[in-house]
């Protein structure tokens, strides 16, 4: 077994994710009251009793705690993956895996990453649309025509089918009209908070850029593919610059799958909440590759069995 861990990304988080498996493992627990934040992450995660999960602020911080958690417990069992990877806030988490950041350093680390996405987004008329069935050549010349309206770029090239873009709401229209008008098959608009992964999110950047001056980035003891590559770094890249780069440029998700297949891997584990990965990773490399989901203390053990088993 070849194995690849992918992180889930900021869409997928509800409220009880990770309360399962808090109970159920210590590992987790400590992992995931690591980090000092300014709101209660247990309430945030487990009930969302004021309704803010959803907020880029609190989301970020809550799935990054999740992911550290299930990365404790992986760890602790031994399961060793050959590379890593995450979608968008999920690069935090798989770098955390590879040894770059401690669980604390990651948490807080998202719970800054998104207030300064937060920041950057206000006073913008945003929008997001998931285009299905276009071409990249052909969705792109449609968002340069519509950006005579404002900003509009392609934001995820998620996986053959699905590319999303996102910028300024009246040039997402224009540009998502334009796909229909080329052959897209449907175009659904999405509901988020801010203008993420496009060019719109550079005061994110800047300020991520900024933090990243005072923090100690440990050695990547495994291989992570990044999103703004959608391939392992070379060694005059530097992990800072690419996180830097990473919230304000398209996330190549499919680039990065693809990748997996060539490096030859097996099998690959998602890291949840969800299973949007695991749609990706079934589009792109097909039965070939299974993606396993993990979410709950049951799919948690199961795989763990599954692991010990193919390693005895």
């Amino acid at each position: 077994m070849k194995l690849a861990i992918l992180y889930a990304g900021q869409g997928s988080q509800h409220p009880g994710m990770g309360k399962d498996l808090y109970e159920a493992y210590p590992a987790f627990r400590a992992a995931f009251d690591a980090a000092a934040l300014d709101f209660d992450l247990h309430s945030v995660c487990f009930e969302d009793p004021d309704g803010v999960l959803n907020q880029t602020e609190y989301t970020q911080p809550c799935m990054v705690a999740f992911a550290a958690g299930v990365t404790a417990v992986l760890q602790e069992n031994g399961v060793k993956a050959e590379y890593l990877a995450g979608l968008s806030l999920g690069e935090y988490s798989a770098l955390q895996a590879a040894g770059v950041f401690t669980a604390k350093q990651a948490v807080e680390l998202a719970a800054y990453r998104g207030k300064a996405m937060a920041d950057a987004a206000k006073g913008i008329d945003c929008g997001m649309t998931a285009v299905m069935n276009l071409d990249r050549d052909a969705l792109a010349k449609c968002c340069e025509e519509a950006s005579a309206l404002g900003v509009v770029q392609i934001c995820n090239y998620n996986c053959p089918g699905q590319l999303v873009i996102g910028g300024e709401k009246a040039a997402v229209e224009k540009a998502a009209e334009l796909a229909k008008a080329a052959g897209a098959r449907r175009c659904i608009p999405l509901k988020v908070s801010g203008p993420f992964h496009t060019r719109l999110m550079a005061p994110a950047g800047d300020a991520l850029a900024k933090r990243f001056t005072t923090e100690n980035f440990g050695e990547m003891k495994t291989p992570v593919l990044f999103n703004c590559l959608g391939h392992e770094k070379s060694a005059e890249n530097s992990i800072p610059a690419l996180l830097e780069k990473q919230v304000q440029s398209s996330v190549y998700m499919e680039d990065t799958l693809r990748r997996l297949g060539e490096l030859g891997v097996t099998e690959i584990l998602e890291v949840g909440p969800g299973k949007a990965l695991s749609g990706f990773v079934k589009k792109t490399l097909g039965p070939d590759v299974p993606c396993t989901a993990v979410e709950t203390a049951e799919e948690l053990a199961a795989f763990l069995t599954k692991w010990k088993e193919a390693h005895a």
